[in-house]
C-alpha cells in the first residue's frame, strides 16, 4: 500500500525537522510502520532519521538501503539466502555511505567478492561481524584490510581463517580495538604475535580454544591499552603464560581463563599481582583449590572488582569467609558445581558482600533453606539467583526470598523440590523477569495462576517436564503476563489444544518448545500460528497428533519463522514443500525421523528452500536417499547439513 496525504493535511505544513522530531519520538517499531504507511511525509522523514537497519530478506536489500541512504548500522545476520551476488550489488549501488557496522553474523553465503564491494562503497565502516560464517578464510580476511579504520571485527568460528589472513588484518587495520578469533583453530601463534605487533591500540582481545601456547601470552602481556582478554578452553597455556602478565604493562579489567585446564590459582596470582584494578575474573572449570595464597591476593585489588566466577572449584567455609573478607564490593558471584558449598559458608559470603545481585549456586546439592534465609537477609539488591538442582530447599526459603528480594529479575529452579506454595511467594517478585521450573513436577495450575497475578514482566519461562502443569494454568498465566517471549512447555502432556489457544494471546511470543505434547493437534498449532504472529522459533518434535493441517496453517500465517524443529511429527510429501518454500525468513531446521516423506518429497521440499536454509540436520540414511545434486545445492549456497546416526522409524 502507497501512502496517500491529503492536501489539506496539517503534515503539509510542518517542516521537514518537526517531521524528524515525531518521528524521534516514536519507539514502539508498529507505530513507526504506521507512520509510514499513512504519510509520504513522515516516509521521507523516517528514511532521513533512521539509524538502524534490520533486514530479513534479501530481495529487498538493495532497495532498503537506496531508501535508508543515513543508516549508520546494518544488521543481517537473520537475512535468508543472502549470498555474495546479492550482496555485493545491493552495496555497490550507492546505498549507505554513512554505514559504520556491519552484522553478517552467521551469513554463511557471502565470500571475498561480497566483502570487497562493502569495503569499497562503506569506507566509514568500523565494526564488522563475521561469527560462525564457518566458509570465510583468509581470503575474506584480506578484504577486510581495505578497512584502515576499523575498530571491531568478529571473526569467532571463522573456521577458515589462519595465520595469513589474522596477517592481512593487523597490517590493514592497526586501529584495531575489539578482536573476537574464538575457535578459529587454525590460528597459531605466530597469528598471535604479528597481530600484536601491529594492533597496538587493542583494548579487547578473545582467542577463546585457540591452540596458542605461553608464547601468545608473552606477545599479548605487551599490549598496553588491553582491557579485556578471553582465554576460555586454552589448553596449551599453563601458569608460565600467565606469569607473562605480571608486568603490568597493560591495563586489565577483566579476565576469562573459563575451561583452561592446564592454569591453576598460582597463575592467577600472578595476574592480580600485575593488575590490581582488575574487575572480573572469571577461572570456573579450572583448578580444584582454592590455595590461600589466590585467596589472600584478591584482598589486594581496588574497590572496583565486581566479578568472580569460581565454578567446578573445591571450596570451602573458610575459602568463603576469605572472600567475603577481602571482596566486600562483589557484585556477581559464580559456585556452580563447587564442592563443599554449605549453608555456613554461604552465610559467611553474603553477610559480607552485601551488594550482591547475581548469585550462581548451581548444583550446590548440599544447600538448605538456611542459605536462602542469609541471602535474603542479606542480598536486598539481589537480581539473579541460579539454583538449579539444590534439592533441599523449599517454599519456606522461596518464599523469604520472594519477600524480600524486591528487586529479583530471573531466578533458576529447575529440579528444586518446590511447590506452587513457593510460587506464590515469587508471585511478590514484580520485577521477575525469567523463571525456570523444569523438573518441577509439584508444581501445578494454581502455581501459575500465583504467578499470572504478580509477575506481570515475566518474558521467559521454562516449565519443561512439569507434568501438573495443564490448561488451565495456561489461561491464568497468559491473562496476566502478556510479555511473555520465551517460553518451554516440553513434554507437559496435559496441555491439549485449548491451552494452545490460551497461548494464542501471547501476541510477543518469539519462541515456543512443545515437544511431546501428544494431546495437541493441528487445532491448538493453527491457533498459535494465527495470534502469535511474532514467531520465531518452534520446537514441535515428538508432537504425534499433528497432521498437515497445522503444517499449512504454519505455512500461511508464522511467516517469521526463523528456526524449526519438526522431527517425528506426521508430515507428508506436499506439506512439507509447502511448509518449507512458504517460510521466507527459515534458516534453520531439524527434520529428522520424517517418516511419511518420500525420497521424491525430499528432494522437492529441500530444493524449495536451497536458498534461504543456513541449517539443516537430517538423518544419516538420508545421504543415499536424497540425490547428491540436492545435497551439492545446498552446500553451495551456504547450508551446514548436519548428519544424526538414529535408526530409522518405522
Amino acid at each position: 500500500m502507497r501512502p496517500n496525504q491529503p492536501r489539506n493535511s496539517i503534515l503539509a505544513v510542518l517542516s521537514l525537522d518537526l517531521l524528524i522530531q515525531i518521528v524521534d519520538r516514536l519507539l514502539d517499531p508498529s507505530d513507526r510502520k504506521a507512520v509510514r504507511l499513512v504519510s509520504l511525509a513522515f516516509l521521507r522523514a523516517e528514511s532521513l532519521q533512521r539509524r538502524t537497519l534490520n533486514v530479513l530478506q534479501r530481495d529487498a536489500l538493495g532497495s532498503l538501503l537506496r531508501r535508508y541512504g543515513s543508516i549508520e548500522r546494518l544488521d543481517l545476520s537473520s537475512c535468508a539466502g543472502l549470498d555474495d551476488v546479492v550482496f555485493a550489488a545491493s552495496v555497490a549501488n550507492g546505498g549507505a555511505p554513512m554505514l559504520r557496522e556491519v552484522r553478517l553474523s552467521r551469513a554463511s553465503g557471502v565470500g571475498w567478492r561480497g566483502l570487497t564491494a562493502m569495503v569499497a562503497a562503506c569506507p566509514k565502516l568500523d565494526t564488522v561481524d563475521l561469527s560462525h560464517c564457518v566458509g570465510v578464510g583468509d581470503r575474506e580476511a584480506a578484504a577486510l584490510a581495505g578497512l584502515p579504520g576499523l575498530k571491531e571485527l568478529k571473526l569467532d568460528k571463522c573456521l577458515k581463517v589462519t595465520d595469513v589472513g589474522l596477517a592481512k588484518v593487523a597490517v590493514g587495520c592497526p586501529g584495531l580495538e575489539r578482536l573476537g578469533i574464538k575457535w578459529c583453530l587454525e590460528i597459531s601463534d605466530v597469528g598471535i604475535e604479528l597481530l600484536v605487533k601491529k594492533c597496538r591500540e587493542l583494548k579487547d582481545l578473545d582467542i577463546s580454544y585457540l591452540k596458542v601456547t605461553n608464547k601468545s601470552l608473552q606477545f599479548i602481556s605487551t599490549l598496553g591499552k588491553l582491557q579485556v582478554l578471553s582465554m576460555v578452553g586454552c589448553y596449551f597455556v599453563t601458569d608460565e603464560g600467565l606469569r607473562y602478565l605480571n608486568n603490568g604493562n597493560n591495563s586489565l579489567k577483566e579476565i576469562n581463563v573459563l575451561r583452561s585446564h592446564n592454569i591453576t590459582s598460582s597463575g592467577l596470582v600472578s595476574v592480580i599481582d600485575g593488575h590490581k584494578s582488575l574487575q572480573k575474573l572469571k577461572a570456573g572449570d579450572c583448578f580444584l583449590d582454592l590455595t590461600p595464597l589466590f585467596l589472600s591476593k584478591l584482598g589486594g585489588l581496588t574497590n572496583g572488582f565486581r566479578t568472580l566466577k569460581l565454578d567446578g572449584s573445591q571450596v570451602s567455609v573458610a575459602s568463603l569467609q576469605i572472600i567475603g573478607a577481602n571482596c566486600k564490593h562483589l557484585t556477581k558471584i559464580g559456585l556452580g558445581k563447587c564442592n563443599g558449598i554449605t549453608d555456613e559458608g554461604v552465610s559467611e559470603l553474603v553477610s559480607s558482600c552485601v551488594d550482591l545481585n547475581s548469585i550462581d549456586l548451581t548444583c550446590c546439592h548440599e544447600l538448605t533453606d538456611n542459605s536462602l534465609v542469609s541471602i535474603a537477609n542479606s542480598c536486598n539488591k539481589l537480581e539473579t539467583l541460579l539454583l538449579e538442582s539444590c534439592s533441599l530447599i523449599t517454599e519456606k526459603g522461596i518464599n523469604l526470598i520472594g519477600a524480600c528480594c524486591a528487586n529479583l529479575e530471573k531466578i533458576d529452579l529447575t529440579d528444586c523440590d518446590v511447590s506452587d506454595t513457593a510460587l506464590k511467594g515469587l508471585s511478590k517478585c514484580s520485577r521477575l523477569m525469567f523463571l525456570k521450573l523444569g523438573l518441577c513436577q509439584n508444581v501445578s495450575d494454581i502455581g501459575l495462576a500465583y504467578i499470572g497475578s504478580g509477575c506481570r514482566q515475566l518474558g521467559e519461562l521454562d516449565l519443561y517436564r512439569c507434568t501438573a502443569v495443564g490448561d488451565e494454568g495456561l489461561a491464568a498465566l497468559v491473562t496476566g503476563c502478556k510479555k511473555i517471549k520465551k517460553l518451554n512447555v516440553c513434554y507437559c502432556t496435559q496441555i491439549t489444544d485449548h491451552g494452545m489457544n490460551h497461548l494464542s494471546r501471547l501476541e510477543e511470543l518469539k519462541e515456543i518448545e512443545i515437544r511431546g505434547l501428544t494431546q495437541v493437534t493441528s487445532l491448538g498449532i493453527t491457533a498459535i500460528a494465527i495470534g502469535c504472529r511474532s514467531l520465531a522459533k518452534l520446537d514441535m518434535k515428538h508432537c504425534d497428533s499433528v497432521d498437515d493441517v497445522g503444517f499449512l496453517a504454519l505455512a500461511h500465517h508464522s511467516e517469521f519463522l526463523r528456526q524449526m524443529n519438526i522431527s517425528d511429527c506426521r508430515i507428508s510429501d506436499a506439506a512439507l514443500t509447502k511448509l518449507l518454500s512458504s517460510l521466507r525468513y527459515l534458516q534453520d531446521a531439524k527434520l529428522v525421523h520424517l517418516k511419511c516423506v518420500s525420497k521424491q518429497g525430499w528432494e522437492f521440499a529441500l530444493t524449495a528452500c536451497s536458498d534461504k536454509l543456513k541449517k539443516v540436520k537430517l538423518l544419516s540414511e538420508l545421504r543415499h536417499v536424497v540425490s547428491p545434486f540436492v545435497l551439492r545445492l545446498l552446500q553451495a549456497r551456504g547450508c551446514r547439513i548436519r548428519w544424526i546416526h538414529k535408526p530409522m522409524l518405522l
